[in-house]
């Protein structure tokens, strides 16, 4: 593959770097931040965009927020006594992203418009060769930091190439829509749909919503930060770091509605807490029939609304449950054969997680890509290295999601494993480090074995936590924060393959 050329024809010069970094959210920028502060400054970020904040710059639709407490959203090592609700919204978190670029002096090691096209490992220089936007990259060690929210889901129903209106994901919202007046299909009824309907609702003369199943929705408790806790926040690190801990430890006990001895006892009672809140708000007993999931409260993602059943009973507002059939240039047909008109179309459906868009750009050892490694399910030794793709970290990979807690702490753990790793090779003077198969099939098989104890299983219900490939949770951590950062701690070679320079 090429690389930017001189005006007159020759190649650019490659970028060399000890460290190279892909992607700009959450966990590519911890990364950043973790490294400058261990004392090392030679790695470049790529980021496919113009922007930084991945996640939080492209979820941009009405009603964006963090269903996770601000204190636990922050990383601990750049607080953010600045939240202005106790459950921040994504324009808040995109500010605070970019404040920590300015913050930390990220500016000099980013490269923003600059998609990977290709990552390869060459084994005999034992770095990686990094192809993207044109320019060339040349580094020791591979971060990959795209997590597995980044490729939007866009479901294949028949017909949709032919409408006429506008069609939005709503993790690429485009802000000149205008939906006023306007007749909409709202396909999804996940996490996005249930923040962005009550918005559409009050915008659009008629909304429909397609649901394929409800989801369990609970009362979002937040309220705004006064302006005295904010200025108390900033003064007191000690302060804030009570109040970090008291909310991990209160989010460390929802495990107990997902996993463990007593999960399905807990579950049942938590659902019944989401029965009473549909029952405050939905007085209509055939739409709280349409409402109510048919499978355990957190088999898929548990949702916290306070608005998203009122905006079901708007006038104007219809909920279809009849499965969608095809899509004409101008509405949404159902199975039953109604024809609903529709303006615009908005795609609440979530994204890619099984099949990263990035595995298929890396090449490891023996010219084989990480999708190909990963062809019967993602799987990663502690969730971040991988067999045969030496020398590379994956940040917020495999099972890094959280169902009850905040992914920052996920990544905070990993990230030590991970400088840890570094300093380690550093001491003994090592070029090259890679699991072993063997390590990796042992970590995923006791992996399996947690996920048994958990409501995260394919006979209780059809979730994105779940490869569709085989069955597997591939996506959640399904034990405790803290089993995962004890697991995480430190960094040993047992299990691995290492060489030194001049193997």
């Amino acid at each position: 593959m090429p690389g930017a050329e001189h005006p007159r024809g020759e190649q650019l010069p490659a970028e060399e770097h000890r460290i190279a970094i892909i992607g700009t959210g959450m966990s590519g920028l911890g990364a950043a931040i973790r490294l400058r502060q261990a004392g090392i400054t030679d790695f470049v970020v790529l980021e496919r965009f113009h922007d930084v904040g991945g996640t939080w710059r492209d979820n941009r639709y009405p009603g964006a927020a963090c269903d996770v407490p601000g204190h636990l959203y922050a990383y601990s090592f750049a607080p953010a006594p600045r939240w202005r609700s106790t459950l921040p919204k994504a324009e808040e978190i995109h500010t605070y992203l970019r404040d920590c670029v300015t913050d930390f002096g990220l500016e000099p090691h980013l490269r923003l418009n600059s998609p990977v096209d290709e990552a390869r490992w060459d084994g005999t220089e034992m770095r990686w060769h990094i192809q993207a936007a044109g320019r060339r990259y040349l580094s020791r060690f591979l971060i990959t930091a795209t997590g597995l929210l980044s490729e939007p889901h866009v479901p294949e129903l028949p017909g949709l190439g032919t409408f006429r209106g506008a069609v939005l994901h709503t993790a690429r919202w485009d802000d000149t829509c205008d939906f006023d007046g306007k007749r909409v299909a709202l396909i999804g009824t996940g996490a996005s749909a249930v923040q962005c309907v009550p918005h559409l609702a009050a915008s659009a003369a008629a909304l429909d919503v397609y649901q394929r199943s409800p989801p369990w929705v609970l009362p979002r408790l937040q309220r705004p930060v006064t302006a005295t806790e904010r200025s108390l926040y900033r003064r007191s690190p000690v302060l804030r770091r009570l109040v970090r801990t008291a909310v991990y430890w209160l989010r460390e006990s929802w495990l107990l509605c997902f996993a463990g001895p007593v999960h399905r006892a807990v579950s049942t009672c938590v659902a019944g807490l989401a029965r009473a809140h549909m029952r405050r708000q939905i007085p209509e007993r055939d739409l709280r029939r349409r409402l109510t999931p048919a499978y355990p409260l957190g088999c898929k993602r548990v949702l916290l609304s306070n608005d998203y059943y009122p905006a079901l009973r708007r006038a104007g507002v219809e909920l279809v449950t009849d499965p969608i059939s095809e899509i004409t240039d101008s509405s949404v047909v159902t199975r039953a054969g109604t024809a609903r008109p529709a303006d615009v179309i908005v795609l609440a459906t979530g994204f890619r997680v099984d099949r990263p868009a990035i595995a298929r750009r890396i090449v490891g050892q023996g010219r084989r890509r990480l999708s190909d490694a990963w062809s019967d399910g993602m799987a990663a030794d502690r969730n971040i290295m991988v067999a045969g793709f030496p020398n590379m970290f994956l940040l917020l990979g495999p099972n890094s999601g959280l169902g009850h807690a905040s992914l920052t702490l996920l990544l905070e753990a990993q990230l030590d494993y991970v400088l840890d790793c570094l300093a380690r090779m550093s001491r003994r003077g090592l070029a090259q480090v890679e699991v072993l198969p063997e390590t990796q099939r042992a970590y995923t098989a006791r992996l399996h074995q947690y996920v048994q104890r958990t409501l995260w299983l394919p006979h209780l219900c059809r979730s994105w936590y779940l490869d569709p490939r085989n069955g597997h949770n591939t996506a959640v951590w399904p034990r405790s924060v803290r089993s995962y950062r004890a697991m995480t701690r430190r960094f040993s070679f047992d299990g691995h393959r290492v060489h030194t320079q001049d193997r």
